[in-house]
């Protein structure tokens, strides 16, 4: 476990970084840079931990981010625009961010003087719509030009050749990780365990989109944040990219509904509705690579997470 450094985390008041500053603020100092277009920081508890800075900013400005200073050890690059009604709302917005902000980000980390690992988040849906066992050496497949879906794949996948190339070409210890579908305590905006979950607790009804049979394959945020503190400790992560999820969690949509349904005990019907675009029919990563090359492996089941996550929404009264 880091001790004794100081962290960067862009995005810092976003979901994944919550759990991350958990695991990281008690031993080392960390500034959190953030615009809060989503805010899960103020449910955290920990706004006044005496080692962290909230710093607002936005990573489409490179001078904001300069103003941070260089004498960083580490830096978590977790800003971006994600969530699907996000994207089809602001294309432009989503592809502005998630690759010119990725670009200021690793020029400001190739200015770093002591710069002992920078961590890029990158996406599964890099893969396209039909991603099964998916390995890191398998074929970035993107849809059609127009589709308002593959902007936020396309926009990922361009920072992801970037930070390899900042790797390549200057030096900078760079790793790339791939989420497989995210879920846990702190969550906002439009995850759909979080949203089922919510809804079940109400006995309200879940609307799924499409026919509800898309697969996916769902990690607890805890063992992502665990295997993401591995690739910060082990050298052998340097220069490489990693897909993280758990590939025992296989569910379809409808399936993951009834799931949360029954192990809440509610009552909340299933409604189908329209696909809003297109969708990623598989979902399912292959995790040989982290298992072998980090010794992780993903240990969460869903319904714990399931029970977890309802747990932490009644607590916080977020429901």
């Amino acid at each position: 476990m880091l001790k004794g450094k100081k962290i960067l985390i862009t995005g810092g008041a976003g979901f994944i970084a919550n759990t991350i500053l958990k695991k990281l603020l008690d031993d080392n100092q960390i500034v959190a840079f953030d615009n809060l277009h989503r805010n899960s920081l103020s449910m955290s508890g920990l706004e006044n931990h005496e080692n962290l800075v909230f710093v607002k900013g936005d990573v489409l400005n490179g001078d904001e981010i300069n103003q941070l200073g260089f004498d960083f050890t580490h830096i978590i690059h977790a800003a971006a625009i994600a969530g699907i009604d996000t994207v089809l709302k602001s294309p432009v917005r989503t592809m502005r961010v998630n690759m010119l902000g990725t670009a200021n980000v690793l020029e400001f980390a190739r200015k770093q003087k002591n710069l002992e690992r920078l961590v890029d988040f990158s996406t599964s849906e890099v893969f396209g719509s039909m991603a099964f066992q998916s390995s890191e050496t398998t074929n970035t497949v993107i849809g059609s030009a127009g589709e308002a879906r593959w902007t936020y794949a396309v926009s990922k996948l361009a920072g992801e050749h970037l930070t390899h190339a900042y790797h390549s070409e200057f030096g900078v210890p760079t790793v790339t990780l791939r989420p497989f579908n995210v879920y846990g305590p702190g969550q906002t905006g439009e995850g759909a365990i979080n949203n089922f979950i919510r809804r079940a607790l109400h006995n309200q009804d879940i609307e799924i989109y499409g026919d509800g049979n898309q697969i996916r394959a769902w990690c607890f945020v805890d063992d992502f944040v665990d295997c993401l503190m591995r690739t910060i400790e082990y050298e052998e992560a340097i220069g490489q990219s990693f897909n993280v999820g758990n590939a025992r969690d296989v569910i379809t949509i409808t399936g993951l509904a009834n799931l949360v349904c029954r192990v809440l005990d509610s009552k909340s019907k299933i409604i189908f509705k329209p696909s809003l675009s297109a969708d990623i029919e598989l979902r399912i990563p292959n995790v040989q690579k982290t298992k072998t090359l980090l010794n992780y492996e993903a240990k969460v089941c869903l319904e714990d997470g399931i029970l977890r996550t309802a747990k932490y929404l009644q607590a916080s009264q977020r429901i």
